[in-house]
């Protein structure tokens, strides 16, 4: 059973995480960048050199503690059943192409569904420049462990906390389609995440699914592809934050359409594959400073 302290107690050590451009460019081509190589908006991401820009989803990758709720199972977590429920990046500066940053990881909340729903985990991730100390960029995800409700029983849980909010239910203002190549989890994973369920096909048919899975931080990189394209004149310094719920998984192969809203200084959005009727992204909100 998932052990509250110990769980909200927890915090990685300082990760460092060394890259390069060539990551970065691997990073862009994973989340579906630059399929025309023609667009020359899209191949500054993809082309070394100085003029190098970086997506700023990048950030949810780099420097995390890795799969440590697997790793560490004093916390208690039945890490075979818990899925990606919620992530969130906050830049305070462009991410450089290229360096040496320092992830620190604390838990920040742990909530008890009940018994048979499940709990949710919430943890926060800092990003700071290791040569000069800069805070870089926030990261908070949401994990749903789907196996460890109840706890609370035994005391301990912390209340729900603020709910993101809905995207309209009115037509969207802006709809944009992004089709996702058939090997896309193949290589969004050489970013980092080598979970088999995204390239196994046998333990996709284990976890129920037809097919492996595209990462589902691979759709939100592809969400924010397509607000930076959209809204941010390609300029990845203007998209300051951007945050979504994942409701469903995406396959690879599958046309993703993000569809939004601008509600004030913030864009509402959500990222669908029409073809199969289902939303893969819901809740999603983000923040683009003006040109």
């Amino acid at each position: 059973m998932l052990d509250y302290a110990k769980v909200r107690n927890w915090q990685s050590g300082e990760v460092r995480h060394a890259y390069t451009q060539k990551d970065v460019q691997l990073y862009a081509l994973g989340v579906g960048m630059a399929q025309d190589p023609m667009d020359r908006e899209e191949l500054r991401y993809v082309i070394e050199g100085d003029g190098l820009r970086v997506l700023p989803s990048m950030a949810a990758v780099l420097a995390s503690p890795g799969f440590w709720m697997r790793n560490n199972p004093e916390v208690g977590i039945d890490h075979v059943r818990l899925v990606h429920g919620e992530q969130s990046v906050t830049l305070h500066r462009p991410l450089p192409a290229g360096g040496t940053l320092v992830g620190v990881t604390r838990v920040t909340r742990v909530v008890d569904k009940g018994a048979g729903k499940g709990a949710l985990v919430h943890s926060e991730k800092t990003l700071t420049d290791a040569a000069s100390g800069a805070l870089v960029a926030t990261c908070a995800s949401v994990t749903f462990c789907r196996g460890d409700g109840g706890f609370s029983a035994n005391g301990g849980g912390d209340p729900p906390g603020e709910q993101p909010r809905a995207t309209p239910e009115r037509a969207p203002e802006l709809a944009l389609d992004f089709p996702t190549r058939p090997e896309a989890a193949l290589v969004y994973r050489l970013s980092g995440d080598i979970n088999p369920l995204h390239s196994d096909p046998d333990v996709a048919a284990k976890a129920g699914f037809p097919r492996p899975i595209l990462h589902g931080l691979a759709t939100y990189g592809a969400a924010c592809h397509g607000l930076v394209k959209a809204y941010c004149g390609y300029d990845p310094a203007r998209l300051k934050s951007i945050s979504a719920r994942f409701s469903s998984p995406t396959y690879p192969g599958d046309v993703i359409r993000l569809e939004c809203w601008k509600e004030g200084d913030e864009i509402a959005f959500r990222a669908r594959v029409p073809a199969r009727e289902v939303t893969v992204l819901s809740h999603g909100r983000a923040l683009c400073a003006p040109a």
